[in-house]
């Protein structure tokens, strides 16, 4: 069998053929996120089952396609809907689509998530630029041989998330009048919620907010040499803060509600990249 770095150029060079201008800039499109991939224009629509070897989402809020479009006078790539680890893949194939977008030279990726919110100064539809992340996932998506044509086999995560895209956010926020805050990510596998101890654990070490997704596709975004920013609109607090159960409706219903606000800070921010 093909190894990864082959998987990955066929699924390149199958974008590659449908969609003609290549984006610099892409963005993957956490749960209930997806609505900002229809607004792109000129766009060229391709289902992730027509994609060889694209792993394809299982989960609610996750459409499942790759759109290569314009948004402020630029192409890019949005990846509405990932693949978790909880949904039984190797965290390598989590990674997948951010290799095939580096291969497309992609240099920039805005990754964003659904997350818990553990700071208890944030409120239930808040975004937050991730300044850095802590990986509880019990793995890497690096683990195994390294193949020196994707990047090194030690690569730093000093800045994980790019200092001048956090930069360019806070601009962005601020032209279109938009509130943001800054915070850690910690990344758990999932799929069950966190409990109120592992909340506490959690706020103790650090972490603003919480989530399932993520830190694998930054890790290998940056084995790759492309700059990194994430956000995370927090869609509910974490277990314990709030006297209430947690589902996945309202992770939906919350990002429904942000869904303006969301859009227009992407679009402030793809601005400025």
């Amino acid at each position: 069998m093909d190894g990864m770095f082959e998987r990955v150029e066929v699924a390149a060079e199958a974008i590659r053929r449908r969609c003609g201008e290549l984006p610099e800039t892409a963005l993957i499109l956490g749960s209930g996120l997806g609505d900002f991939a229809d607004t792109l224009g000129d766009a060229v629509v391709i289902p992730y089952a027509d994609l060889p070897h694209w792993p394809t989402s299982t989960v609610v809020g996750h459409a499942g396609k790759l759109v290569v479009g314009s948004v402020a006078r630029r192409r890019v790539a949005a990846l509405a809907g990932r693949v978790h680890a909880y949904e039984g893949h190797p965290l390598g194939t989590v990674a997948f689509p951010t290799r095939v977008m580096g291969r497309l030279g992609v240099r920039q990726l805005i990754v964003t998530n659904a997350a818990g919110g553990i700071n208890t100064t944030f409120g239930r539809g808040a975004l937050m630029v991730i300044d850095d992340h802590i990986n509880l996932l019990g793995g890497n998506p690096l683990i195994g041989d390294n193949d020196d044509r994707f990047g090194p086999r030690f690569p730093d995560m000093t800045e994980v998330y790019s200092r001048r895209l956090r930069r360019a956010a806070d601009q962005a926020a601020a032209a279109r009048g938009l509130t943001i805050a800054h915070g850690v990510y910690a990344a758990l596998a999932g799929p069950s919620y966190e409990t109120p101890a592992e909340i506490r654990y959690l706020r103790i070490i650090g972490a603003d907010a919480v989530g399932m997704s993520t830190v694998p596709e930054a890790i290998a975004a940056r084995h790759m040499g492309i700059e990194v920013l994430g956000l995370s609109c927090i869609t509910n607090m974490a277990a314990g803060v709030l006297d209430e159960p947690l589902s996945h409706e309202d992770v939906l219903a919350t990002t429904r509600q942000v869904r303006g606000t969301f859009i227009a800070l992407l679009e402030a921010i793809i601005e400025r990249l």
